[in-house]
């Protein structure tokens, strides 16, 4: 590579840190992995250790973080804030080692692997300085560029872990100490479900949450996002000038305070009332490393914060001044790094599956990427709502994120790349499967398809809600055999149930000729029901027992529950607008409707009479059935309280009439209390249903 290539590709790579660097660091919105941003710095200082006099005191690589933003006052750390260098496997650990070892043998202090390490889990949040004089917190720092940093110290008087007094009368006058401000998971997820129910974009991860916390100007906000901190270091320490004379009894004390160990300072801190992460441990020595990286690594996602890594450090202060610093980090100290959670790749297609439910889901195809270790090609994009969100389109390039075990998603798009050919994603007008209707039903964010009987995406599963217990009731078919029937191209349908014979059944693997038996029994059995079972049977969405009951009762005949209009439907007792609308569009599909009719001349149920109002004495009346029924059972009880007319609810409000508690009734007894409604035992409504 010529010496004017060289200096070209410096200059870009130059550019492009600088402009992450601004991203990350003043705007908490970075476009790219920091897998990206640790490619392109290697890149520069290997260009740089080949060509040193191209190096500039203004390159990244001198530099740490950004600069300070206007909106906060500046503070000059009194000592610098510097960064780590990473590695990023074992041999690059082995490197790292080799390297102390040998600036410690030429000065002539130790020359094996036996000095001890101090170990800690790499938080991936915000690096702060706090600062105490005379064991009173009067300043927070963030790191800015190493140098100056931004002033943010009533956002910190806010995190609850911080004390803004030290424990204890033994400390120097001024301490400052260094650590990282982080979100909790549960914080951050917390966070978002609330900005997504408020309709605003959430934050990628809880490092950017973190950062984009304790930069708010309205502290009040900061103090809303439960953040967290763990101390790592101690930076200046010093006496006071002028201190006016103290009525605590505590005598001045300065560095000499310090323990000669980094662990031990961390326990110092510790002892004053700050906190210090529960995973830091004190190796005996380098040859433990790998077995403290391997074992937090398996701890990662029980971890209840973000980790990025390990981080290891000289324990011996001594041995640290020894080592010294290099331009931008400390000779003694490294941060291991886990592969790699985020990588950019390109979204070539996106495909739509049709979930069990009828849920059609867009898929992204990815151009193959290895992230963590695993080469990821695929990722979920939800629906619509995210689509919109994440403002993605085909061709573009994304960055993914795989954490742990976790189903790959996409985190952002990186706008500045995208491409002339990029494509809008268009969401299907039909079923990619069956080609029924699709449908988003009011105030959901998922398209489902209708085609509910017939969709070969959805037939396990509405073949076995047909068979259950409080539907058909089919005996013999549990869901395994389900599986199996529809596996083997037996049954497409639920008619199809009804045309198996005992040999078709016998023949299957692990079933004898007493179990075919049984089985066809049982659907012989289960061609007579009821008309509000086989409502319920159908599994048209958000009809359960109790609507498909009300139904029953309210139209008297299926050709009338066919037919009736969305008004019509609306009038029977808890049919709203979203489930109206449901039983219309299932029975506008032609598929369902082929189905049905099939049904129909298989299966029978009694008439239903009309009821007057003498035999529903509990019409209009709301239920509630909580705890334990001993004597009747809670089904037994809620199909007698639906046979004289009450309404049997699932939840407690102001318009309940009665809750039946059983044994061990907990909130809704309480709140039922506290609303002043009636509260029956399982006697009382015994003898209510009796009389």
């Amino acid at each position: 590579m010529s010496e004017q290539t060289v200096t070209t590709r410096i200059t870009e790579i130059c550019q492009l840190l600088n402009h992450y660097n601004h991203q990350y660091y003043v705007l908490d919105e970075p476009s790219v992995p920091d897998i990206e941003y640790d490619r392109l710095m290697r890149e520069l200082m290997a260009l740089e250790t080949a060509h040193p006099e191209l190096k500039t005191l203004d390159s990244p690589s001198q530099k740490v973080g950004g600069v300070a933003l206007k909106s906060f006052s500046q503070v000059t750390h009194q000592l610098p804030m510097l960064s780590l260098d990473n590695v990023f496997s074992a041999d690059e650990w082995q490197a790292f080692v080799k390297r102390l070892l040998d600036r410690l043998n030429r000065g002539g202090i130790k020359s094996r692997l036996d000095f001890a390490i101090c170990a800690e889990p790499k938080l991936d949040g915000l690096a702060v300085s706090l600062r105490y004089e005379n064991g009173v917190f009067i300043q927070a720092a963030t790191r800015g560029d190493g140098t100056v940093g931004e002033n943010i110290t009533e956002n910190v008087r806010t995190i609850k872990s911080i004390p803004l007094r030290l424990q204890g009368t033994s400390f120097p006058d001024i301490l400052e100490v260094r650590g990282e401000v982080f979100m909790p998971k549960a914080s951050f997820d917390a966070l978002n479900k609330q900005a997504i129910k408020k309709g605003e974009k959430g934050f990628a991860n809880p490092r950017n949450a973190a950062a984009g916390s304790l930069r708010q100007l309205d502290s009040k906000i900061t103090a809303k996002r439960n953040l967290g901190f763990y101390a790592y270091g101690i930076g200046f320490v010093g006496a006071l000038e002028n201190l006016v004379e103290r009525d605590d009894g505590r005598k001045s004390i300065d560095e000499s305070w310090l323990a000669n160990s980094h662990y031990q300072r961390l326990c110092q801190i510790k002892a004053l009332g700050l906190p210090m992460c529960p995973e830091v441990k004190l190796l005996e020595n380098a040859t433990q490393v790998e077995a403290f990286y391997q074992d937090i690594l398996q701890q990662r996602a029980a971890l209840s914060y973000e980790i990025d890594g390990t981080v290891f450090k000289v324990d011996d202060i001594a041995l640290q001044q020894q080592l010294g610093f290099v331009a931008r980090a400390p000779r003694w100290a490294t941060a291991y790094k886990f592969p790699a959670q985020e990588e950019l790749t390109i979204l070539e297609s996106v495909d739509f599956q049709v979930g069990r439910t009828g849920a059609i889901t867009p898929v992204a195809r990815l151009k193959p990427i290895s992230v963590g270790g695993v080469t990821v090609s695929n990722a979920t994009l939800h629906n619509q709502d995210e689509i919109d969100r994440l403002g993605i389109q085909i061709n573009d390039t994304v960055i993914i994120r795989r954490a742990g075990d976790v189903i790959p998603q996409i985190v952002s798009v990186v706008l500045e790349r995208r491409p002339e050919n990029a494509q809008v994603i268009s969401f299907p007008t039909l079923c990619p499967v069956c080609q029924s209707a699709v449908l988003k039903a009011e105030g959901e964010a998922v398209l489902r398809c209708t085609g509910g009987l017939y969709c070969q995406a959805q037939r396990k599963e509405a073949i076995k809600h047909f068979a259950s217990r409080k539907a058909l009731d089919v005996d013999g078919l549990g869901d395994k055999l389900v599986e199996q029937l529809v596996d083997e191209g037996l049954i497409k349908t639920p008619a199809d149930l009804f045309k198996l014979t005992t040999l078709d059944v016998s023949t299957m693997q692990r079933m004898g000729q007493k179990s075919a038996d049984n089985l066809i029994k049982g659907l012989k059995i289960a061609k007579n029901t009821t008309l509000a079972k086989f409502v319920y049977a159908l599994g048209i969405r958000e009809v359960g027992e109790t609507t498909a009951a009300n139904l029953a009762q309210y139209f008297l005949n299926f050709s009338a529950i066919k037919s009736a209009t969305q008004a019509q439907l609306q009038q029977v007792a808890d049919v709203g607008v979203i489930v109206a609308k449901n039983i219309i569009n299932f029975f506008a599909q032609a598929h369902n409707v082929e189905v049905v009719e099939e049904l129909e001349n298989i299966i029978s149920w009694p008439d239903i009479e009309p009821k007057s109002d003498d035999e529903l004495p509990l019409k209009d009346q709301t239920f509630v059935l909580t705890g334990t029924l001993s004597k009747m059972g809670r089904n037994e009880a809620k199909a007698a309280l639906q046979a004289l007319g009450a309404k049997v609810s699932g939840s407690i409000s102001a318009k309940t009439h009665y809750l039946v508690a059983g044994e061990k009734s907990g909130s809704k007894l309480v709140k039922a209390q506290t609303l002043g409604v009636s509260v029956l035992t399982e006697d009382e409504m015994i003898a209510l249903l009796n009389s």
